[in-house]
């Protein structure tokens, strides 16, 4: 067993997972092993792990029975690494392809911060090599690192995406897991807000990888598919759950966002605008009353 393990989620996506497992297997001068948490998928995937890796001990499957959303994968996989041991887990999508020396980066800035930091998180580009719009991460609850950030050294951050995470167990036993509950969205700006509230968190612009998203955007309700509706719900419940322990700031944040939200899909969405409204007051509304347990370790 190694020191430092990759936690991989995925769902019905095995051609994405698939190269994810080769670009961290062919990290060049630190290596890994790697939980693949499989949220009951039903194309074949856990018959591809079984041939393509079933000889590879340093590859660890678990299949939930059931799907429990990206954020639940999260939980169990972490949960997981824990468990068996590991000091340092690395956490990313399915889809995320870091370059030969992601992990080699992560590694030589702990050493150049002799352990001080709560987590540490990629420089995400998209397939056209664009900064991706979707994971920068935030320097204040308002604010995404600029653009000259991404030619710097190290970074202090207070937010970051699971697209590639790196966190130190001991954290993780300090502050507890990611919230399962969330089922999908917002879960690693609130695992992350919780953990630089304790500790000192950087993005680190060597460690690069390649988030390889179907479409260069963030999540716009106003334009998603009308057979999207309902998975919003827990993007705008999730938002109130992380953002409103921030007090007057967390409040400001979430009336400015979903005031522009309501805006765009009044004058941008190309129908079922009282519905999607409708979805974004529901959400808000199971905010108010949603408090999961945040389980530790």
């Amino acid at each position: 067993m190694r020191d430092i393990v990759a936690v991989l989620v995925t769902y019905n996506r095995r051609e994405l997972l698939e190269c994810c497992i080769e670009h961290v297997l062919a990290q060049e001068k630190v290596q890994c092993d790697l939980i693949v948490i499989d949220n009951a998928s039903t194309d074949g995937t856990g018959e591809f792990i079984k041939k393509a890796y079933g000889n590879l001990q340093e590859l660890i499957y678990i299949n939930t029975g059931a799907n429990l959303g990206g954020c639940g994968g999260f939980q169990v996989g972490v949960r997981e690494a824990i468990k068996r041991g590991y000091s340092y887990i690395w956490m990313m999508d399915d889809d995320t392809l870091p370059n030969q020396s992601a992990l080699e980066s992560f590694i030589a800035a702990d050493q150049e911060l002799h352990g001080d930091w709560g987590f540490l998180v990629s420089a995400a580009y998209w397939t056209d090599g664009s900064i991706c719009m979707m994971n920068r991460p935030k320097t204040t609850i308002f604010r995404h690192v600029k653009e000259k950030t991404y030619h710097r050294h190290l970074e202090k951050v207070v937010m970051g995406t699971f697209v590639s995470l790196f966190i130190r167990a001991d954290v993780v036993k300090d502050v507890g897991l990611p919230i399962g509950e969330y089922f999908i969205w917002t879960d690693d700006y609130e695992y992350t807000g919780r953990i630089s509230e304790k500790y000192s968190c950087y993005m680190v612009p060597e460690s690069k990888v390649v988030h390889a998203m179907k479409e260069h955007r963030r999540a716009n309700f106003a334009k998603d598919d009308a057979a999207r509706l309902g998975r919003y719900r827990y993007l705008y419940r999730n938002d109130v759950h992380c953002y409103r322990r921030y007090g007057l700031q967390g409040w400001c944040y979430l009336i400015l966002k979903d005031l522009y939200t309501v805006l765009n899909i009044l004058f941008h969405s190309d129908g079922h605008k009282l519905e999607k409204i409708k979805v974004v007051w529901q959400g808000v509304k199971e905010g108010l009353r949603f408090h999961p347990k945040i389980e530790m370790v």
